[in-house]
């Protein structure tokens, strides 16, 4: 093929991989990452082998030496050793089906990389280039603004990542346009690139993600820093440092007086004063950070292996993190860049990565004295690359993140090089060697789509299939699916085996309600994929707590037989304290421990299990609740009592339920005369029996009795509404409340 062919068939391949940023498969698990990482994968890997043709054939296209990108091998290749020598390679390498961040599908930007700088030789490359990304960006924008505002990136803190790359693209558009010979078409143009820009900055009004908040303000204020020190004029020099200052002063102001009017009324800034230590989200994750601080020195060099965040989050998981929420307990990213990859990737992995930032800085300097690079493009470069570091110190990297960290990389490799004559060799008919490359290579990167790109996704739809039989209340549909759909045998099965699993466990009772011999053959069916899962990392305290349960569910099922019964819990408990072991903080583990002993009607064991839970954090009310209807259950009512106690001022009567146990409790506190726990039992019965008005006419008096009068008012009148011969009663009552 000729060289421009060549480079034709590549940079539309680059244009085409914007795509993927659109992709939302409804018929794939997790269809915001697979559906377009997928694609992005199988497009790269066609790409790939165009461009080791054009590099064989055309020698002198081949990228130049740069730091960058011994920077990227680097990057790459400290990841793969890590993998290689962690605690769970198969984690590592190809990753899970929630993220798609294994070394595998990563590995896939450095080829993106390679194309890009091997490719966008001119400004009138990188233009285009630039135009197409700012207009996915623009449009993932508008739909976030007017339909959702995860838009079709399912998240929105990788939406504002986006944003915030097209957001400086626009701008060096902008002044690139500003720089050339003035037209109304070039007008026209620089138009549209702010228009472009102002559509990013609009988004984070939707977005609130804090992270991009204050990486974007911290680029800013850096831009008017950089500008009164490189700015020849002075005017521009005292704009640029007034503008910082007032920036400054309106931000001490700003969180001096959280609860002015002029915060109130700006989503933005009631978003952005939320960035405070006390904040749940920090809380949260400065425990996670805490854990893999501790668990550093164990694993300086290479960390427990790539993408294994969750193995230390777990091994040093703090108890007090119910404190702040009771979801969202399993982090497997540390929400933090730089700390992910110095615990699963060690000092090599996060050397490697800040070496790739060192190099593009040791460019941009360069560059901007040597003059290759002009200022306002130094300055834009310099505040993008801040923006993105530090929103990725409360997050981490997405496809669309990557995609544009890349053209970012790839554009500062380009202006350090740009000028430099080239000279290509004569264009030429097919050679021999070309063909041969060609060929070896179509050969190796077909059966790589096929077997870890087509296959998968097959999977994926396996795996939607059999939920959708499930959702229709057909559980042995649903199970037929799956085992098609696992049948495939890909390396991310594990996510499609778990799913399944949670379906089988949470359906005990249509298990029992079934022919015996079906439901035991399923159960041991779910056994094995649980056992399957736990090889691949038997210190993974999830995996451990999913085989303990599946193994519970096969106990129940074979409770006809005692040998079978006591043997699949005996290795039921053996799982759980497994995962206890590699997670002993983690109250919920606990939680399904006692169960297990309940099914086995095991008093002092449970109980003894509950109280353990309870003594890891006493102000989580769920230990306490948990506690108390264990113990009540077993008639210990001096333990369960005190317990209940506790759940209630904790405010724990929420997960109270079935409502005979709040009919027994209602008993104990209306002998003691205990209002306050009485109203707060009522509140939840009512909510478990949301029909009966019987309920709510006496929570409305509970009310009253306590000064809640607008609430003993709403209840009063859903009573009347529910049972109109209470009505006339109730609005009586509601007259009187009103007249006191």
């Amino acid at each position: 093929m000729t060289l421009k062919t060549y480079l034709n068939i590549l940079r539309t391949g680059v244009y085409l991989s914007f795509l993927s940023v659109f992709l939302v498969f409804s018929n794939l698990l997790f269809p915001f990452i697979t559906s377009k990482q997928i694609f992005f994968n199988v497009l790269m890997e066609i790409l790939a082998v165009v461009w080791l043709g054009l590099i064989i054939k055309y020698p002198e296209t081949r990228p130049k030496k740069s730091w960058i990108t011994f920077g990227l091998i680097a990057f790459f290749s400290a990841l793969l050793v890590s993998s290689l020598f962690g605690v769970d390679f198969n984690l590592s390498f190809w990753g899970d089906i929630e993220r798609m961040l294994g070394w595998f599908h990563i590995a896939h930007f450095f080829i993106f990389y390679l194309i890009v700088i091997t490719v966008f030789r001119d400004w009138r490359d990188w233009r285009n280039l630039f135009i197409i990304s700012v207009m996915a960006a623009a449009a993932v924008c508008l739909y976030a603004l007017v339909k959702t505002p995860i838009s079709t990136i399912g998240n929105t803190a990788y939406v504002s990542g986006y944003a915030i790359f097209n957001f400086y693209f626009a701008l060096i558009l902008f002044f690139r346009s500003r720089g050339q010979e003035k037209s109304p078409r070039q007008n026209w143009l620089a138009a549209l690139y702010l228009i472009a820009a102002f559509i990013m900055l609009l988004v984070m009004k939707v977005t609130h993600t804090r992270g991009a908040y204050v990486g974007l303000g911290a680029s800013f204020l850096l831009f008017f820093i950089l500008y009164g020190f490189y700015s020849r004029s002075k005017k521009v020099k005292i704009y640029s440092l007034a503008v910082l200052a007032a920036t400054i002063i309106g931000a001490v102001l700003i969180f001096s007086f959280p609860q002015s009017a002029f915060v109130n009324k700006s989503e933005i800034l009631r978003t952005a004063i939320q960035i405070n230590s006390q904040a749940v989200t920090f809380q949260t994750r400065l425990i996670s950070w805490k854990a893999a601080f501790k668990d550093f020195p164990n694993h300086v060099l290479l960390g427990t292996g790539y993408g294994n965040y969750a193995i230390t989050f777990d091994k040093y998981f703090d108890p007090s993190f119910y404190n702040y929420t009771s979801s969202e307990t399993y982090f497997d990213r540390a929400h933090n860049n730089l700390v992910d990859l110095a615990s699963t990737a060690g000092l090599t992995g996060l050397l490697a990565y800040l070496s790739i930032l060192a190099a593009v800085g040791y460019y941009l300097f360069k560059g901007k004295r040597s003059g290759k690079i002009s200022t306002n493009e130094f300055i834009l470069l310099v505040c993008l690359l801040t923006a993105y570091f530090i929103q990725n110190l409360a997050v981490f990297d997405s496809l669309v993140t990557y995609i544009s960290l890349i053209i970012t990389l790839g554009y500062v490799y380009w202006l350090f090089n740009a000028g430099e004559t080239e000279e290509f060799s004569a264009s030429q008919g097919l050679t021999n060697q070309e063909l041969a490359a060609l060929a070896v290579a179509g050969l190796i990167f077909l059966s790589v789509i096929y077997q870890y790109n087509l296959k998968v996704f097959k999977m994926l739809d396996g795996t939607i299939k059999g939920q959708t039989e499930f959702a229709r209340g057909d559980l042995a549909a649903g199970v037929a699916e799956y085992k098609k759909a696992l049948s495939y045998k890909t390396p991310l099965d594990r996510d499609s085996r778990a799913s399944l699993i949670n379906v089988i466990n949470g359906r005990q009772e249509a298990l029992t309600a079934m022919d015996k011999a079906t439901a035991k053959d399923l159960a041991d069916y779910a056994v094995n994929l649980a056992e399957a899962n736990v090889k691949l990392n038997s210190l993974d305290s999830m995996m451990q707590m999913q085989l303990a349960q599946t193994l519970n569910t096969a106990a129940i099922v074979n409770q006809d037989n005692q040998n079978k019964f006591y043997f699949y819990s005996d290795r039921a408990l053996k799982a759980m304290d497994e995962s206890i072991k590699a997670s002993p903080g983690r109250i919920t583990i606990y939680f399904s421990k006692a169960q297990l002993y309940l099914t086995r009607n095991d008093k002092d064991n449970a109980i003894k299990t509950l109280q353990d839970a309870y003594n890891l954090n006493k102000k989580y009310s769920d230990s306490a609740c948990y506690l108390a209807k264990a113990a009540i259950y077993f008639r210990d009512e001096e333990t369960g009592y005190e317990a209940l106690d506790q759940c209630l001022d904790l405010g724990g009567a929420g997960s109270l339920y079935p409502a005979d146990f709040i009919k027994v409790a209602l008993n104990y506190y209306t002998i003691k005369k205990d209002q306050p726990r009485i109203l707060a039992l009522y509140e939840r019965w009512s909510q478990l029996e949301p029909s009966n008005a019987k309920i709510l006419v006496n929570l409305s008096l509970l009310y009253a009795q306590a000064g809640r009068k607008d609430e003993a008012i709403a209840a009063a009148e859903k009573a009347g509404a529910l049972d109109p011969s209470l009505k006339a009663a109730a609005e009586e009552f509601i007259r009187k409340l009103k007249n006191q």
